[in-house]
């Protein structure tokens, strides 16, 4: 049986509620595979996720959509070493990452 997280997309419903990703360029820190990631990255500009485990941004590059090629990329840092300035991005998202 394949577990399903957040089937009624209430965790999509309220992140675009607090957030307007539109033409925003995005960090997310703690990306994993990507699932949070694939429910705003559609609308955002550019969104680049960070995460310390290559083997879960290995997953997350296999699935994201083909569409996404150019506006998602992913790269393998820690939190503590972000390797972008503050000005690169309009929002950054910390999300089920402690």
């Amino acid at each position: 049986m394949t577990l399903i997280k957040d089937p009624e997309q209430n965790e999509t419903k309220h992140l675009h509620n607090i957030v307007d990703f539109k033409g925003k360029r995005v960090l997310e820190i703690g990306c994993g595979e990507g699932r949070l990631t694939w429910r705003y990255a559609s609308a955002s500009f550019s969104t680049i996720g960070l995460d310390p485990d290559k083997d879960l941004l290995r997953i997350a590059s296999i699935d994201r959509p083909s569409d996404m090629d150019n506006k998602i990329h992913f790269a393998n840092a820690e939190a503590e070493h972000i390797p972008f300035s503050k000005e690169t991005f309009d929002i950054a998202i910390l999300a089920w990452s402690l």
